[in-house]
């Protein structure tokens, strides 16, 4: 990725503990740009493209441009990646995850992030014609996930489920393919290609979100799951008051004191990349100083080199499992810079509208 120009603010101390993290992500990319969660692990474009900006946040330019070629490159014809679901990888032991090659599907909320990336790069660079080459996958990317979109508003999570008996639409995807739509329309309107499909499609998610629950958890209960809690806050669907008498409902199930966000509300285990994002949803919403506790004590969670762990098993008090993977580092990079403003792009995954 070219440097920036010169409005670009100068580093601050703030980011040299990162370094360890962006080590992670820079010793795990493979020769294509591909960014696996860890080494002979899965690829989906979603924590990919997280990896991509938190990289060119640490001025990893030639890494983050060979992460959006790659991007480039692994996009099908229908507009859609094939993201393998690193969630449902076995684990090898006690501690470690499975080297095996987990499920893959068209994931709409995989498909769409692409755009979050591409207008990131953007505004960190402010070069449009840095970002031209990359329009048409955002367009073709959106088309995709906009196919999936059913009349009331929600999107399928994946083109395989899509009006079978599996077909759902997740809280957490939703609000997350809602920012996205808010950035394609952005670059929509760079590349002097308005898009006025894309508008309504975000707002009748925006509706559906906000208020046709019974459209979400279909098939399965989420509700236990962090994510699903705070990434319409994230996402910008649910703002103001609303979003906040949201925040502070859930605040004493998720929030373990002194240590993090639990990925699940009934599990003893609190992970970096869902604390870290919930340190950015606080952002949007005016918290910074719990914004701040949280990410301070995710300083506890880094091995020697400064790599941060994927979670805390608090019950026991252990790090489970024993993986480092490149999103959790990615997390962390972007959560700093969202909270301490170290980058033109910092508001970027924080402002919305």
């Amino acid at each position: 990725m070219s440097a920036p120009r010169a409005t670009r603010r100068a580093p601050t101390r703030r980011r040299d503990p990162l370094t360890g993290a962006v080590l992670c992500m820079l010793q795990s990319q493979g020769q294509d740009g591909a960014i696996p969660w860890f080494e002979a692990g899965p690829w989906d474009p979603w924590n990919h493209g997280e990896c991509v900006m938190a990289l060119a946040v640490a001025g990893e330019w030639d890494a983050a441009r060979s992460g959006l070629d790659c991007l480039m490159a692994r996009q099908g014809a229908d507009g859609a990646w094939l993201g393998e679901y690193g969630n449902m990888l076995p684990m090898a032991d006690r501690l470690h995850m499975a080297r095996v090659r987990p499920p893959a599907f068209r994931d709409t909320n995989f498909a769409a992030y692409c755009a979050v990336v591409v207008w990131h790069s953007y505004v960190l660079t402010g070069d449009a014609a840095l970002v031209q080459p990359y329009w048409p996958m955002v367009r073709r990317a959106i088309d995709f996930v906009l196919s999936l979109q059913h009349e009331a508003g929600d999107i399928s999570w994946s083109a395989e489920a899509h009006l079978t008996s599996a077909d759902d639409a997740v809280r957490a995807g939703g609000g997350s393919i809602y920012k996205s739509l808010e950035c394609a329309m952005r670059l929509a309107e760079l590349m002097g290609e308005p898009q006025p499909r894309w508008a309504e499609g975000q707002a009748r998610l925006g509706q559906a979100l906000r208020g046709q629950p019974e459209r979400f958890d279909r098939t399965a209960d989420r509700s236990g799951f962090a994510m699903d809690w705070y990434y319409p806050m994230l996402g910008g669907a649910l703002t103001g008051v609303a979003a906040l008498q949201r925040l502070d409902a859930g605040w004493s199930r998720f929030v373990e004191l002194g240590v993090g966000c639990r990925c699940v509300a009934e599990q003893p285990w609190a992970t970096v990349a869902e604390t870290c994002e919930l340190v950015m949803a606080l952002v949007a919403l005016g918290r910074r100083e719990q914004a701040v506790e949280l990410l301070t004590w995710q300083d506890a969670h880094r091995d020697s080199d400064g790599v941060y762990w994927m979670g805390w098993q608090f019950q026991e008090a252990i790090i489970w499992p024993e993986e480092r993977p490149t999103w959790t580092q990615a997390a962390a990079i972007l959560a700093h810079d969202a909270l301490y403003d170290l980058t033109p792009a910092s508001q970027v995954l924080v402002s919305h509208g």
